[in-house]
């Protein structure tokens, strides 16, 4: 469906540019957007690559399983269908300190491990259980302390400060977490 919309809206753009008389920008719109695409990429794949081996240091030295045996009461009050000492407590202990850090890509194998292991807790069933959602949600409200993506971007884009997001990043992911966790246990107290 979102294909066909996107394909939509392409031909509505070329057809509004010809009935313009702009087609001509069409090409070098798509030229320089190639350029920018590119060199985006190449500034994310430099920081993705950093913080990703971090991770990977990190879960060698022992520091996220010593952070999954910190979030474990919390993880056992979000989570109360997942059993003590399962594996999905330290993907998705994983998934949120990724994102915690910013690391959107490096939170997603993680999640989806931890939906995996998560679905043979429910039965294999198609349907998803409290902890899924639950899980989903605090996945997508994504508390961030440090918001290297937009930073990154920023950055790409000749920001004179590109820093000067931290403050209100953490301030607006911090209200959707505490949001998201809420609706998260009400709507669990209301379905039991």
């Amino acid at each position: 469906m979102l294909n066909k919309l996107w394909g939509l809206m392409i031909v509505a753009g070329i057809c509004v540019s010809a009935f313009n008389g702009s087609i001509d920008k069409i090409g070098t719109a798509a030229i320089d957007s190639s350029k920018d695409a590119v060199s985006l990429c190449i500034t994310m794949l430099g920081v993705m690559s950093l913080w990703t081996g971090l991770m990977n240091i990190a879960k060698q030295a022992g520091i996220i399983n010593a952070l999954t045996r910190f979030m474990t009461p919390f993880l056992s009050y979000l989570f109360p269908g997942i059993p003590k000492g399962h594996i999905a407590n330290e993907y998705i202990a994983t998934n949120i300190i990724s994102n915690m850090l910013g690391l959107s890509w490096a939170a997603t194998p993680a999640g989806l491990k931890a939906m995996e292991y998560m679905k043979e807790l429910n039965g294999k069933s198609n349907i998803a259980s409290t902890d899924m959602c639950t899980f989903l949600i605090v996945n997508i409200s994504s508390l961030q302390l440090i918001p290297v993506n937009i930073i990154a971007f920023r950055s790409s884009y000749g920001s004179a400060s590109p820093t000067d997001i931290i403050g209100m990043g953490l301030f607006a992911t911090t209200i959707s977490t505490l949001v998201g966790i809420l609706f998260s246990v009400i709507a669990r107290k209301r379905s039991s």
